[in-house]
């Protein structure tokens, strides 16, 4: 008899954002001719760098000649591809990798959700709250999560609230955990972390033998100087982090898939036994195992990214992006909303009416403006009480939502 994994019996009925999509589904049978604006998931609007499309034209034309067709590539990824990545990501910030440490895969949500392969399922877990939801999910299938409580949490996660009391700053987990999820800039609130207080999140995990699960998937939208784009920029991280990075919001990748994962030679983790083993061993032979490479006409789009062409462009879209969230964070901020992120990340996170929920808020936006976001607590129970809004839609888009917005709280 086949026995199911019941952990997976464990998570909520939906996906967040599958019970977002449900909900405007029913709204748009009731009512066919709405126009809605969609400002709910993170999905980039804007075309690939041109650069991309020709080198991926190019790798098109290239598998169509047996001289330099390409079958199965490195399941690591190309090594053009990684040394463009050291050369134009790390080596500019002073941080020294090897080829060998870098591991090309089809984005950061499969490898967040993914690394939890090579750790035991006794690690304690800590992640900030609110947080996205991969992190958590992905150790519930493992059984990592205990059970979950009326109060939204799960008992055997440790939930480090970010919320506007504390500036969205995450304090210290008051009891040792093994594994750390940090996400800056973060999504879903859209702020950061500094390099002082990032540094405190590296000498604990230095300290109590801990384990930094670093998403720095949205790097490439920050614009203030104090603001690390990599956490190895902190002395001491290589010992204690794995960071990932994702080009699906840096150049439109989101459908071709393309990002890559960091896991220095230097982060170790325990045996039962408590001898030490490397990481990037273990993640070399997971990815070996499990993963048959990147495509090499992907791989070929992602290298174009760091030309001087398309350096250029993936400025002008993100620039494009920010000024989004700059409409929408003032167009907001006039309506009466307290507002944050929006500065360093495409997202904006705003504190829902006092007295209404995340969902109520939802629906009323839905409703009344035709205007679809994400609720708040969806990403953890501190995000109870605020709500996302994403600056990825077209510029005529979010100028309509804030005219309707503003209408609306007029």
């Amino acid at each position: 008899m086949a026995l199911v994994n019941e952990n997976f019996l464990k998570l909520p009925g939906n996906y967040l954002f599958s019970e977002v999509a449900k909900k405007v589904t029913a709204f748009k049978t009731t009512h066919p001719n709405a126009d809605i604006i969609r400002l709910g998931i993170g999905d980039v609007t804007r075309p690939l760098p041109a650069a991309s499309l020709e080198a991926m034209h190019r790798a098109v034309d290239e598998l169509g000649h047996s001289d330099t067709f390409h079958g199965y590539g490195p399941e690591q990824g190309y090594d053009f591809l990684i040394d463009t990545i050291i050369k134009n990501d790390y080596a500019p910030r002073g941080i020294s990798l090897s080829p060998s440490e870098v591991f090309v895969s089809d984005g950061a949500k499969s490898d967040t959700g993914n690394i939890g392969d090579i750790l035991g399922h006794d690690n304690t877990v800590g992640v900030t709250d609110p947080v996205y939801p991969v992190y958590i999910d992905s150790n519930v299938m493992a059984g990592r999560s205990g059970d979950l409580l009326a109060n939204g949490k799960w008992s055997n996660i440790t939930y480090l609230p970010c919320t506007a009391e504390n500036h969205f700053i995450p304090a210290l987990p008051a009891q040792r955990v093994d594994i750390i999820y940090l996400c800056y800039p973060n999504n879903p609130t859209g702020t950061t972390l500094t390099r002082a207080e990032l540094k405190k999140w590296v000498d604990y995990a230095l300290a109590n033998d801990a384990l930094i699960l670093y998403d720095a998937a949205y790097e490439a939208y920050i614009t203030e100087d104090e603001v690390p784009h990599s956490i190895y920029e902190i002395k001491g991280a290589k010992k204690v982090a794995i960071e990932f990075r994702s080009f699906s919001k840096t150049a439109g990748f989101t459908g071709v898939r393309c990002g890559y994962t960091v896991v220095p030679k230097e982060v170790t983790a325990c045996t039962e036994e408590g001898g030490r083993i490397a990481l990037n061993q273990l993640w070399n032979r997971r990815q070996c195992t499990k993963f048959n490479g990147t495509s090499y006409i992907t791989q070929r789009g992602a290298e174009a990214i760091y030309s001087p062409e398309g350096k250029q462009q993936v400025r002008e879209t993100i620039a494009y992006y920010m000024e989004n969230a700059r409409l929408m964070r003032e167009g907001l901020q006039a309506a009466g909303f307290e507002v944050f992120g929006g500065v360093n990340a495409p997202y904006i996170w705003l504190k829902t009416p006092q007295g209404c929920s995340s969902w109520q808020f939802f629906d009323q936006l839905l409703y009344d403006v035709h205007i679809v976001g994400t609720p708040g607590v969806g990403f953890g129970p501190s995000g109870e009480g605020y709500f996302r809004l994403t600056a990825f839609g077209q510029r005529e888009d979010t100028l309509r939502a804030m005219e309707r917005i503003a209408k609306w709280q007029g």
